[in-house]
């Protein structure tokens, strides 16, 4: 039996959000509302108290950017944000992430990647491939473009070994891969990851990817798993 996962959808079309509710509600998530802009998703969020929102990113009246960053520092234990949209390389997704969302979904994403999607972020791992953040740091971290505050931390506050681990897991080393390359167990590595988090005051995996690029601790083309000349989707 699945563990109790409860999601709000906010998107202002109606279609949409009736087929991602049938999705999650086919593969027993409970889906606690529905939201047509951004407002209404912050009000839903503080009547239902869900475990992951769906938030598209463009909405009317209040956007999913100004939504989200409502919910992340204006509520009690907030929920994982997965934001939605059109477009992998988009600013506000950028401004999204910097301000604490978990990951993003394109919006013609499979049911079988959605409801994965929802699972992984509950679970509290980011929801983002480490070479799209790369592509979306390298468009928009040096320009004024980028909506929303940098995510600057003083990384003073960790160890040596926790500097290589951030500096490996920007570059999109999964923990078994950072097991092998640092010869400690997988366990050991989670608990790097864990601290690293809690000392930069970080939601998750995907804060802690953004804020080593922008803190300039790893640089886009740079080298490592995903350096320059790395294939990724268009």
């Amino acid at each position: 039996m699945n563990e109790s996962l409860r999601v709000v959808v906010a998107d202002d079309q109606t279609l949409l959000r009736t087929g991602f509710t049938m999705i999650l509600t086919a593969d027993g998530i409970e889906v606690v509302g529905e939201a047509g802009n951004g407002a209404e998703a912050v009000e839903l969020v503080r009547d239902t108290k869900p475990d992951v929102v769906l938030m598209d990113i463009r909405m009317p009246e209040v956007d999913g950017l100004e939504a989200t960053r409502q919910i992340l520092t204006g509520i009690a234990d907030p929920p994982r944000i997965i934001i939605l949209t059109t477009f992998d390389l988009d600013r506000y997704v950028y401004a999204a992430l910097s301000s604490g969302a978990s990951g993003f979904l394109l919006k013609d994403v499979t049911p079988e990647q959605l409801v994965a999607g929802v699972r992984t972020v509950r679970a509290g791992d980011g929801l983002l491939a480490p070479s799209i953040t790369r592509r979306l740091i390298e468009r928009f971290a040096p320009s004024e473009e980028a909506v929303g505050p940098a995510l600057h931390r003083d990384l003073s506050v960790l160890s040596p070994r926790e500097l290589e681990v951030l500096r490996l897991l920007a570059k999109g080393f999964s923990n078994a891969e950072l097991a092998g390359q640092l010869h400690v167990s997988e366990t050991t590595v989670k608990t790097h990851v864990s601290r690293i988090l809690l000392k930069l005051d970080l939601r998750d995996r995907a804060q802690a990817i953004v804020m080593a690029y922008e803190t300039g601790l790893v640089t886009p083309g740079g080298g490592g798993r995903f350096g320059r000349g790395a294939r990724t989707k268009p």
